[in-house]
């Protein structure tokens, strides 16, 4: 068994937590250091682990303790703090999106070297979609010819006390929730070859319904209902619709189609839930045995998946992939036309079965 791997988080709101409840006491890693805006929650954070200290973000990715960085920002600061721990040779692992821009994901991909970046989601090494996948990978459904996947509500500003953000340029229900879909589409059905894309925006402004801000009109600058067809390498057609328009659906969140059955998943925004199948000739939907993926996995799944040695799923070069297929959908229906990828990603390997009592014991 070797030296736990430092882990050097930066950023440390709400999220945070959810990471930490995975990581924290995990026996492959340790947590080395803490950096945020907020020097004092960086200093309570890292009191309650022996031997890390709460440091600058500057201090943090130069430290030798140090071995991976965990960015846990707001999006437009992703890359700049990935970049900044890649100029010290750190690997990195960061919520999503992997940048704010296009542009700045790539530029992160390209700073790599001989580092690993990696990035969420990690929902998708849970079993709910590991379990689909091995059904597909295992001609459960025939050869796949199509998926849908679908999200939508009324809009977050009927709950949230500050929905702003996701009204302005970079927000919108497309990059709020696709990244769990758009990811599971990929790890189902391999990469995305090309897009078309279409979107409207209903309403000019929106009213905050609660919180010390309830009443007030905010402005919307982002369409925020978009729908679009993926066509995957491999020859599946994926129909994919976000919406902050819709009050509620009775769809499943994802569904995949074979020629000789099909899919109904659980929501791609949790780790687990139940697989349903149905044949040609079925008399309805019956669930399916968990068979792959993490069992009760948290977030921070895929930073262990990679340092454990099992893999690097949850990584860069899917995050970059799928943020492409995100922006390209987007640019499709400003455009109006079918737009070519130039970007591509291996599909990652299936999650064997690992129990939640084996993979909280694996060492690095």
């Amino acid at each position: 068994m070797g030296e736990p791997h430092g882990i050097g988080i930066v950023g440390l709101g709400v999220i945070s937590a959810q990471y930490l409840k995975t990581l924290g006491s995990h026996p492959a890693v340790r947590i080395a250091a803490t950096a945020d805006l907020d020097m004092a929650r960086a200093a309570e954070v890292a009191d309650r682990f022996p031997g890390c200290r709460a440091l600058t973000v500057e201090e943090l990715v130069a430290d030798p303790s140090v071995q991976t960085v965990l960015n846990l920002t707001i999006p437009a600061a992703h890359a700049e703090v990935a970049l900044a721990a890649l100029s010290h040779g750190k690997d990195v692992y960061g919520e999503k999106p992997l940048a704010a821009t296009l542009d700045a994901a790539r530029t992160v991909m390209d700073a790599t070297g001989s580092a690993w970046v990696g990035c969420a989601p990690d929902t998708v090494l849970g079993t709910g979609i590991q379990t689909a996948r091995a059904v597909v990978d295992g001609g459960g459904i025939g050869r796949p010819v199509a998926a849908t996947a679908s999200w939508v509500s009324p809009g977050h500003e009927s709950w949230h006390p500050h929905p702003d953000f996701y009204y302005r340029d970079g927000g919108g229900p497309l990059l709020d929730m696709g990244p769990y879909y758009l990811t599971s589409l990929v790890h189902l059905l391999g990469p995305v070859a090309r897009v078309s894309g279409a979107s409207s925006r209903p309403k000019e402004v929106r009213r905050i319904a609660s919180g010390p801000r309830a009443g007030e009109q905010i402005p919307v600058e982002v369409d925020t209902h978009v729908t679009g067809v993926l066509e995957h390498v491999g020859g599946a057609l994926s129909t994919v619709t976000f919406s902050f328009d819709a009050v509620d659906s009775g769809a499943a969140p994802l569904e995949i189609h074979g020629e000789t059955a099909s899919l109904s998943l659980p929501d791609p925004n949790m780790f687990d839930g139940e697989v349903r199948m149905r044949r040609i000739g079925d008399a309805g939907w019956s669930p399916v045995q968990e068979r792959a993926g993490y069992e009760n996995a948290g977030r921070g799944i895929g930073l262990l998946d990679h340092v454990t040695g099992r893999g690097s799923r949850a990584s860069g070069e899917v995050a970059l992939h799928v943020l492409e297929v995100m922006t390209a959908l987007l640019a499709s229906a400003r455009e109006g036309r079918r737009l070519d990828l130039t970007t591509t990603a291996e599909r990652p390997p299936l999650v064997p079965f690992t129990p939640y009592e084996e993979w909280t014991r694996l060492s690095s």
